[in-house]
């Protein structure tokens, strides 16, 4: 076993330094030589691809498949969102949606609501989905607060991504609990339990960077004052492109097949978007169709930006998947055995997955599919430790969220935040947040198994 763990070692090596050494480069690229990230991360990608022994066609096609399906997959979600986004901060509603937020919890737990509100939406709506639906709330509270951007941005999207990680029905926790033959129901419930402790670690590292680090909230186009604004939309108005695409996609998500072929069509998140921004533009008519046209234009302008952005991450993370780096990774960390703590190593195994290519669902899907003839071994068969194994690989698989991630990209880019910014907030912030899920589910663990 030693012999086979060298090789192992020895065959990863490579492929490891230097996956840390593209992302040096990309770091480097984007903050000190000011190359856009997009450029960026084509480069980096057709770099790794070319020294891990892909063929340029081979690297090509991965890059090329990549990009391609990330614009598939988000682009029409995310045009959409910054539609919505727009309308909202143009006609005053995202003032009124932020006012009606802090009525309701108070300007010194503001920060707490938007953590709170993002582990509630991604239950049943994609992370990415819900971001950019929440940013412009995000956003407005950031001004109407006077805290720095830093503070929501960690609120918002790691509330996001814990739910999305840890609670079925959201497709990564939902597959890895299938192929484990986990309890669905001990899984949610489990699940739950663990969010607690993660959610209360979000909301004191998004204070944390509140204070450590002022980010001006991006593009100031929401007004200032209700002063400015005549005819401020009422709260339901303010809200309804948000409720309308959220309540769409969880009705989809909770009823599955149960739904039929209408919900299921209009729970699609590129369908529900879409119908939230032309419920924007239609709630706002009264602006006028010029204005709303400019403002459209304007939206898709940014929305161009930030999908190609998004989507040249997608095309890292393609090339990283085609190379063996993940599969040896993965491979290496599960010939280790920790004993009493075996619970740990699907975290690591998800861990060094998701960091190696970047798709939390990717990275939950193998690593089930890697660990599941390896439980009873590993002494994790009973019930509630295969429960405990789906969330510890769901933990892992938020470990951790760097420039391979689309996800990444959509926060940065509707945050208005650097690269280095990034890191700081969404990298660290993921790091945490997986970190204090796995030390919940050892504990869970130890009392229940």
């Amino acid at each position: 076993m030693a012999g086979v763990g060298s090789f192992l070692k020895m065959n990863a090596i490579l492929p490891m330094l230097s996956l840390l050494g593209i992302i040096v480069l990309i770091v480097v690229a984007t903050t000190k030589w000011r190359l856009h990230p997009f450029l960026a991360l084509l480069v980096g990608g057709a770099v790794y691809g070319l020294i891990n022994g892909l063929s340029v066609e081979a690297t090509l096609s991965a890059l090329t498949g990549g990009l391609g399906r990330t614009v598939s997959g988000i682009g029409i979600v995310i045009a959409s969102g910054c539609i919505i986004g727009m309308v909202l901060e143009r006609t005053g509603a995202a003032l009124v949606m932020a006012n009606s937020a802090l009525r309701l919890v108070g300007a010194s737990r503001s920060v707490l609501a938007m953590t709170l509100t993002g582990s509630a939406v991604s239950v049943p709506v994609f992370c990415d989905s819900g971001y950019v639906v929440l940013s412009p709330l995000a956003r407005s509270l950031a001004r109407r607060t006077k805290h720095s951007m830093a503070a929501f941005t960690v609120a918002l999207s790691m509330g996001l991504y814990a739910t999305h990680c840890l609670v079925p029905p959201t497709p990564g926790p939902v597959a890895a609990a299938g192929e484990l033959h986990a309890d669905m129901g001990t899984v949610i419930a489990l699940g739950l339990v663990v969010s607690v402790p993660v959610i209360a670690v979000i909301w004191f590292y998004a204070v944390q960077a509140g204070r450590r680090w002022y980010i001006e909230p991006p593009a100031a186009q929401i007004v200032a004052d209700e002063s400015e604004v005549e005819n401020l939309p009422g709260a339901l108005t303010a809200f309804a492109p948000i409720l309308l695409p959220v309540g769409l996609i969880a009705a989809r998500s909770v009823t599955g097949d149960a739904g039929g072929g209408w919900l299921d069509l209009l729970g699609n998140p590129n369908v529900a978007l879409m119908l939230g921004a032309f419920l924007a533009l239609i709630l706002a008519r009264k602006q006028g169709t010029e204005v709303l046209s400019d403002w459209t234009s304007e939206a898709l302008r940014s929305a161009g930006s930030i999908v190609l952005i998004t989507a040249a991450g997608g095309a890292l993370g393609a090339v990283l998947r085609v190379t063996p780096l993940a599969d040896q990774i993965g491979i290496l960390l599960a010939s280790y055995d920790l004993g009493v703590f075996n619970i740990v190593l699907p975290f690591l195994v998800a861990a060094g997955l998701k960091t190696a290519q970047g798709s939390s669902t990717v990275a939950i899907v193998t690593t089930a599919s890697l660990v599941s003839p390896l439980l009873p071994a590993l002494g994790l068969s009973g019930s509630i430790e295969v429960a405990l194994t789906t969330l510890a690989i769901g933990a892992g698989g938020m470990t951790v969220s760097h420039v391979n991630d689309s996800y990444f990209w959509v926060v940065t880019q509707l945050s208005g935040l650097s690269v280095g910014q990034g890191y700081r907030l969404v990298t660290i912030g993921s790091a945490l947040v997986g970190l204090t899920a796995l030390v919940a589910v050892v504990v869970l663990r130890l009392l229940l198994a």
